[in-house]
């Protein structure tokens, strides 16, 4: 007698299975959904025949005009990159105030107190070394507003011969301060600022140390600088009871630097200074005027009197050039400020500050505010949902072509029910047959169907496959035996 089998006994298929394969979660590759995603917008073919108004009419209208628009869109933006990597440059005026005071000089001493005998060695005095960069509307170098910005402009720098003095009322009124958070301050535009001494000339005065500030590392996306070495003015203080000489060095913070060129490239690019972007564009420009580019070699310039002065040779190629003109690139010199620190009686009882004014290379305005179109976070945000709408607007579209078939079906078969039903089930046989892999002749059409028996115009041996078709048959050699 069989023993009955306990259901406890018998494996469960789905505990068979390693976890892996119990449960599959259908998530297709992201290319697969986007091989998938329709993306076809144009309307189905005679279309207007089912679509009662104009809607179509304007749907293709609507269409052209969102290619034009695509297309001076995207112009625009790249005009408007080509003009951002163009570096420009503009020139403003950086005005320079160095002023001093001092305390418990000797003759403060006796002013206070004329009875007692100053203290020898208790004076000192406080250097301030202010920096701004003039508006516009006071600034002798600023463009007029609509005008372009002469690059050949002088040097501003001005030596102790040439130093103005300002009253006090003009310093103030030059010295309004811009918007904190549109203004660069002093410490943006030099690397470092050195004060060195002169050797004192009095006996017994000991010399003095020299003064440095040197502008910390930054990261590559620091967007401003620490607070530490982000000012106006330097001041320092040092215990002196005569008159200093010294010297304000101060190291340009250009980007991209700009170097001091030789005179044979400086005569070519018709300026003194330049970044290299600019030696590069400039020389090009020389090339193609001069029409030194040799015809069958692009990349091959042959040079004229004055770049052979230059590359000492009779050919080079243009990807050669930046590592060519660095013979001719110098550094910047530093920017040199000769001063004096007054400590006497005569000079404090109407002190009047030493003005320098500097020309200081800054981004035009305008760039920064193309780069803040170019940056904006609106435009990936626009793009976003512009994808979106195309994605909507194809899945209408598809579902146009869907119910124009629909409508083509059930047209066709209203005006002809019999012979309709007979096409449209010999066309489910054909495709029946091809996808079981039984359609006669090797997978072509059977030659009884009716279209193969149907002749003259408009048949199916009247189609540009069936000539050929014919026209090779007729041309091939025969073979022998038949």
């Amino acid at each position: 007698m069989p023993m009955p089998v306990q259901a406890h006994n018998i494996p469960n298929p789905q505990q068979v299975l390693p976890a892996q394969q119990r449960h599959v979660p259908a998530h297709p590759d992201p290319a697969v959904r986007r091989s998938r995603k329709p993306t076809d917008k144009t309307l189905p073919d005679n279309i207007e025949d089912a679509v009662i108004g104009e809607a179509v009419q304007q749907y293709k209208r609507m269409q052209e005009v969102e290619k034009r628009l695509d297309s001076t869109i995207m112009k625009k933006r790249l005009d408007l990159q080509d003009s951002v990597n163009r570096n420009t440059r503009r020139y403003r005026t950086l005005r320079l105030w160095i002023s001093n005071t001092v305390e418990q000089q000797p003759w403060q001493q006796l002013e206070q107190n004329p009875e007692v005998p100053p203290r020898i060695g208790a004076g000192r005095y406080k250097v301030k070394i202010e920096g701004r960069l003039l508006d516009d509307a006071t600034d002798p170098t600023a463009p007029d507003e609509g005008d372009e910005v002469d690059k050949d402009l002088p040097e501003k720098e001005k030596d102790a011969d040439a130093m103005e003095e300002d009253s006090k009322s003009q310093k103030k009124e030059d010295a309004k301060p811009s918007t904190p958070s549109t203004r660069k301050r002093l410490a943006h535009f030099f690397k470092a600022i050195s004060v060195e001494f002169d050797k004192p000339s009095a006996p017994g005065v000991a010399d003095l140390a020299t003064i440095i500030w040197t502008k910390p590392a930054l990261p590559p996306n620091a967007a401003t600088l620490p607070p530490a070495a982000d000012f106006d003015s330097l001041e320092f203080s040092r215990a002196a009871e005569v008159n200093i000489n010294g010297t304000i060095t101060m190291t340009r913070d250009e980007n991209p630097e700009r170097f001091l060129l030789s005179n044979e490239l400086a005569s070519i690019l018709d300026v003194e200074e330049e970044s290299r972007a600019g030696i590069i564009i400039g020389l090009w420009e020389y090339i193609k005027t001069a029409g030194l580019q040799e015809s069958e070699e692009r990349q091959a310039v042959a040079c004229n009197e004055r770049l052979r002065a230059i590359f000492g040779r009779d050919k080079i190629y243009f990807p050669a050039i930046p590592e060519l003109i660095g013979p001719h690139c110098n550094p910047l010199p530093p920017i040199k400020i000769p001063f004096t620190i007054r400590v006497d009686k005569d000079f404090h009882t109407n002190p009047v500050p030493a003005i320098y004014d500097i020309r200081i290379a800054v981004d035009d305005p305008l760039r920064n505010k193309m780069l803040q179109v170019s940056a904006s976070p609106e435009f990936p945000n626009m793009l976003r949902r512009v994808s979106s709408l195309d994605d909507q607007l194809a899945l209408v579209v598809q579902a146009l072509h869907h119910s124009k078939a629909k409508h083509s079906f059930y047209t066709n078969l209203s005006q002809d029910p019999v012979n309709f039903i007979r096409r449209w089930i010999l066309s489910q046989k054909r495709d029946l047959e091809t996808i079981l892999g039984e359609s006669t002749r090797a997978g072509r059409a059977d030659s009884d169907a009716p279209e193969f028996r149907r002749g003259g115009l408009n048949s199916a041996w009247d189609t540009p496959v069936a000539k050929e078709a014919v026209r090779y048959m007729l041309a091939r050699p025969p073979q022998p035996g038949r």
